[in-house]
């Protein structure tokens, strides 16, 4: 089975995806500068499906001052007194990704594409790993999943098991079924504002569900 994971900006974008037969949600804001931190009232709403919420400060790097990591350690609270099913989140040190994942637990937590970031990809999946985290939100280190699907599959097999990997960016219905076929993940991530496209991912996929 193939899960899959909608990036939402809305309850309305969350019924969508649940009306076009996803799996999960991942609620957030500002996709287009590659997603932040929601309006947190809106865990709150009786949202169709599982909820992974995002938690990050700002849009640009990811390396937080002092003030954004206490934000990010205060939203995450706030997400799960809400209702929130999981956190999505990091940091590009490690040592505060380890606070991040405390503050979380015991929510399964992904660590976002601020993963594509780290210079040795192979490298930075051990330390996640040693850490705990559940799953790995990836582009594969390029500009979008089906770019980066060789390394995505060397990951999945360098995980063994151990951690999810999740690829996400640029994945619609006409690239999604040759990742998967090329990558051996069992899940897969993209946005979505409308249930037709869940749809034709869907039928993308058929026989893989």
């Amino acid at each position: 089975m193939i899960l899959l994971e909608a990036a939402v900006e809305s309850v309305e974008a969350a019924g969508a995806a649940a009306e076009g037969g996803a799996h999960r949600l991942e609620l957030c804001t500002d996709l287009a500068h590659g997603g932040t931190t929601p309006d947190l009232k809106l865990v709150r709403f009786r949202l169709p499906l599982p909820v992974f919420v995002l938690i990050r400060p700002r849009a640009g790097d990811f390396v937080y001052s002092d003030a954004e990591h206490r934000t990010m350690l205060d939203q995450i609270r706030i997400a799960k007194a809400a209702g929130a099913q999981g956190i999505v989140t990091g940091d590009l040190n490690f040592d505060r990704t380890r606070d991040l994942i405390a503050a979380a637990r015991p929510l399964p937590v992904t660590f976002h594409r601020a993963f594509d970031v780290f210079p040795d990809l192979p490298a930075a999946l051990e330390r996640l790993i040693d850490l705990g985290i559940e799953r790995v939100l990836t582009s594969g280190g390029a500009p979008t999943a089906p770019e980066g699907a060789g390394q995505i599959r060397r990951l999945v097999v360098q995980a063994k098991g151990r951690i999810e990997i999740l690829p996400g960016g640029g994945i619609n219905a006409a690239n999604v079924a040759q990742l998967v076929e090329q990558t051996d993940v069992r899940e897969v991530h993209f946005s979505v504002k409308d249930a037709e496209k869940v749809r034709s991912v869907f039928r993308a996929l058929k026989g893989r569900l």
